[in-house]
């Protein structure tokens, strides 16, 4: 008996495997950022934080685009699953039965029976079901991608407005600091002159009371720039429990600018509908869909395929040697004359799907004309408040300052000091929050354009 004919079978499976590879995308491993460069899942604390430093991380580590890289994988699968049938199959049997002589069923009788063997298919034509189902899972592919720049854009926006509100509850802060610190001068002049007898206690109650009042929202300030950082924190997928991690608050690096943007209406319309990554994904999705519906109707079509292969099995004799082996090639078919209508139900709900597909592309569509003209009424609001509290902080700041010198000089009381002074704190809280609305307003209207973050494209 000999054995060296199996060899073309083995060539058989070396095709396969250089098949499987070049059907199995390559897809490089991505290492979470962290900040000591280090792949350690306890990552620390660092001692000062800029926007694009949070943005970088939250990229690698935010949890819906960890989520959204693993969807593509699963599709990767998908894809890979379904170009199986493009490649040649290969399958190995065996069996051995040990049974009594008297239902052998052989002649001499024999209580054992024993087969191997090695079968190659490809399959050849099956209705361009096999093609369709490629393409659709390769477009489905391409969506993954898009719904992971979508979940990028607003994973990155929101990491931008977290950042941008700890920025604004810093500098609230700051404000309520300072407004304490001139009600606290003003009630050490208030103290000495009501020691020198030129002022009522009613004067320096006044003014112990504005102290006093001044503290609450400084503490409400406090406590709201806490929240913040919980807040970013949650945004940037930042996951620790180390002990020196629990109290440690960074430095947070930038300010709360006003820089005048430009936009116009029709032109953020046109770039929505060419750039937004969800329309783009629901488009790929119906041209998946399509695909679907060529797959399902080729269930009622012919199937060719051919087949190679070796069998060893039993003689007439119980040892080994007697064995009988040898090779076989041909073609197989199958034509389901009648299935009872299932393909034809299969293509009614592939059909299905895809108009239900192409409704929810419209409504998108709707959906990202509404979100653009909503951003770009936000922001054109947006920047006439900036421009507007601007010129009234410059005010406010000047009529605190004639106030304490008209006090100085006896001209003013200090009702008109406290008022003043309660005028700037409102005036700086409203140009604070001018600024980051506006800041806030053109990251939302670049990203209901479509467009990527500025950290992106960098």
């Amino acid at each position: 008996m000999k054995f060296a004919r199996p060899v073309p079978v083995l060539a058989v499976l070396g095709l396969q495997l250089v098949a499987f590879t070049w059907v199995l995308p390559a897809q490089p491993p991505s290492e979470p950022f962290r900040p000591d460069g280090q792949p350690d899942p306890q990552y620390a604390v660092p001692d000062a934080l800029t926007l694009d430093y949070a943005l970088a991380f939250a990229l690698d580590n935010n949890f819906a685009i960890r989520q959204a890289r693993e969807r593509i994988k699963q599709q990767d699968g998908v894809v890979v699953e379904v170009s199986s049938r493009t490649v040649p199959n290969v399958a190995a049997t065996g069996s051995y039965q040990l049974n009594d002589r008297d239902i052998s069923g052989a002649f001499p009788a024999s209580d054992r029976s024993w087969a191997i063997g090695l079968t190659a298919s490809q399959l050849l034509y099956a209705g361009g079901g096999v093609r369709a189902g490629v393409r659709g899972a390769t477009l489905a592919r391409e969506a993954a991608l898009f719904e992971l720049e979508a979940v990028i854009n607003e994973a990155l926006l929101g990491v931008r407005i977290a950042f941008y509100h700890v920025l604004l509850t810093r500098e609230k802060i700051t404000v309520q600091e300072k407004n304490l610190k001139l009600l606290q001068e003003q009630l050490k002049t208030v103290t000495d002159r009501f020691q020198a007898g030129t002022l009522s206690s009613f004067e320096k109650l006044r003014a112990e009371v504005a102290v006093a009042n001044a503290k609450v929202p400084l503490i409400g300030a406090q406590n709201d720039h806490r929240l913040a950082i919980e807040t970013l924190r949650q945004m940037l997928g930042f996951a620790t429990n180390k002990p020196d991690s629990l109290r440690k608050i960074p430095e947070f690096v930038g300010t709360l600018d006003y820089s005048p943007a430009r936009f116009e209406l029709q032109a953020a319309f046109e770039a929505a509908h060419a750039h937004r990554p969800d329309l783009r994904r629901l488009a790929k999705l119906a041209n998946a869909g399509e695909q679907n519906v060529v797959a399902a109707r080729s269930g009622n079509r012919p199937t060719v395929s051919a087949v190679g292969g070796w069998q060893l099995y039993k003689g007439p004799g119980n040892a080994f040697r007697d064995s009988r082996e040898g090779w076989l090639v041909g073609v197989q078919s199958q034509w389901p004359i009648f299935d009872g209508r299932a393909t034809a139900g299969r293509v009614s709900q592939a059909r299905s799907v895809l108009e239900q597909t192409k409704l929810a592309l419209t409504e998108a569509q709707l959906a990202a004309e509404v979100e653009v003209r909503r951003a770009f009424l936000q922001w054109q609001q947006a920047a006439e408040l900036a421009d507007a509290t601007k010129k009234v902080t410059e005010q406010a700041d000047e009529a605190v300052r004639l106030a304490h010198a008209r006090y100085n000089a006896g001209t003013a009381t200090q009702l008109d000091v406290l008022q003043a002074q309660t005028d700037l704190t409102t005036a700086r809280t409203n140009e604070l929050q001018a600024y980051y609305t506006h800041n806030v307003a053109v990251a939302s209207l670049r990203k209901a354009m479509g467009q990527a973050d500025d950290f992106v494209r960098k």
